[in-house]
């Protein structure tokens, strides 16, 4: 994933399948910013005292706000990155449960915890922290916003985001749907800023936590900001997720799930199946199913519900991953099916299959954010494994097996925070998302989610002449 760094005179929506300018907002003067910095302040003072009850009631108001305008919401996602308008319905949909989620459960995951303790009692209080940051990316432009924001609301932290800047109105829009659900002012605000601002946000005396969804090199920025500032951080970075497919997997049914798996979302998932690993006597067979598949992809409006594969985020992302695709091939790598831009208006892209990837080119370390399936055979399981651990990401990842055991065996083996069985890396509310190495730190969603972002309190109970 990418997040906007580069400070621009405006902040604005281009619409990917056309390339024309949709609309334009101002950014924010450093007077605007105090503002809704301050109010952000002002309110945890009094959300932070309000009932779980009284915050659940808003995070469903949240959620049924979603679902009576999913089709809209999905549109705007379209319109702004691109995206089929399927999969924008589908985002705003899971959005709307992650919402319902925290407000079914967020009390009892923050509920006291007794400790064992050998004299008196003790026990663990789950307080939230103040003002938080919540620096996003453009591919999923609600579902970003939603993970970080459902969990540390129901904690009764607020929440001020700084959204990328090509997802305006989406940023715009998430900020109307709490308001209208009933949040107080100050309870979640959107920033319309520039990159260049995040540094000074971060060093802002009221924010008190910080977390980005984004490339390594801004993750390793914002890091290094955060820790300068003795501030929580979580970083979620990307990935460059392998698909290892054992030697009894069903073939077809792995390499439909890899090729379709792969033009999710044009490809622009951080948990997208981005390195297939197949065993050499099935290599041929898995490729030329592949591109059978990809030879019958209709490319077209996403808005149209017959297209299968939409544009890229825009121009700049169509054409760099254009030219990674030609690096490889420079390099050696072989180019099976695809790898060019497509003849129409738009950032469109054709789905690609590349093979013969090898250590040293830069396709075997870089994340291809788009359309590409690279396809890596090997001699045996154990070759499988050590590829799929050979990159500096961890963050997802597929083991294809029909025994589940064998699969869960390698799976373990697998440097990830995530390993799906049989299923390209997934969502869902109740399951933890984030990853290892240069994919991050942290997790959201699930009951970790909630634990990140509040001050584990320590409370023990006992007389002045205990031993300690």
């Amino acid at each position: 994933m990418s997040v906007q760094t580069a400070a621009s005179s405006s902040i604005k929506t281009v619409n990917p399948a056309t390339n024309k300018i949709e609309k334009q907002f101002d950014v924010m003067s450093d007077q605007q910013i105090e503002q809704i910095l301050a109010a952000a302040d002002a309110a945890f003072q009094q959300w932070k005292k309000t009932p779980f009850a009284e915050r659940a009631k808003l995070l469903h108001n949240v959620a049924a706000i979603l679902r009576d305008r999913q089709d809209e919401l999905g549109k705007l996602c379209t319109i702004e990155m691109g995206k089929l308008h399927a999969e924008g319905v589908g985002e705003v949909q899971l959005c709307a449960d992650i919402f319902d989620y925290y407000a079914d459960h967020g009390e009892r995951f923050l509920a006291d915890k007794p400790l064992e303790t050998g004299i008196g009692s003790a026990f663990l209080s789950y307080d939230p922290l103040g003002v938080l940051l919540s620096v996003q990316p453009w591919n999923f432009p609600f579902y970003q916003i939603t993970r970080s924001a459902a969990p540390n609301i129901m904690a009764g932290n607020t929440m001020v985001l700084k959204h990328a800047s090509n997802v305006p109105q989406c940023a715009a829009m998430m900020e109307r749907i709490f308001i209208d659900a009933g949040a107080p002012v100050g309870v979640y605000t959107n920033l319309f800023v520039p990159g260049a601002k995040v540094s000074q946000l971060i060093g802002d005396k009221r924010i008190k936590g910080v977390s980005l969804t984004g490339s390594e090199a801004a993750g390793s920025s914002f890091a290094a900001e955060a820790g300068k500032h003795v501030k929580k951080s979580t970083l979620e970075l990307g990935g460059s997720d392998a698909f290892v497919v054992l030697a009894d997997a069903d073939l077809d049914l792995a390499v439909k799930t890899a090729a379709m798996g792969r033009l999710w979302n044009a490809g622009q998932v951080c948990v997208s199946p981005k390195r297939i690993i197949v065993l050499e006597d099935v290599a041929e067979a898995f490729i030329a199913k592949a591109r059978a598949i990809y030879e019958k992809i209709r490319i077209g409006d996403p808005l149209d519900p017959s297209t299968q594969l939409a544009p890229l985020s825009s121009e700049k992302a169509a054409g760099e991953i254009v030219e990674q695709v030609a690096t490889a091939v420079k390099e050696g790598a072989k180019l099976i099916y695809g790898g060019h831009r497509v003849d129409r208006p738009g950032a469109y892209m054709e789905p690609t299959i590349l093979t013969g990837i090898k250590p040293g080119m830069a396709a075997y370390a870089e994340e291809i954010f788009g359309p590409v399936l690279c396809v890596y055979a090997v001699k045996d399981e154990a070759q499988a494994i050590a590829l799929a651990n050979d990159s500096i990401f961890g963050l997802g990842g597929t083991v294809f097996g029909t025994d589940t055991a064998r699969a869960v065996a390698v799976a373990r083996q697998i440097d990830s925070g995530m390993v799906y069985i049989n299923h390209t890396t997934g969502i869902a509310p109740e399951l933890p998302f984030g990853g290892t190495k240069n994919s991050g730190y942290g997790r959201e969603q699930s009951p970790a989610g909630i634990h990140e972002f509040v001050n584990e309190k320590l409370i023990r109970i006992t007389t002045p002449d205990a031993p300690y």
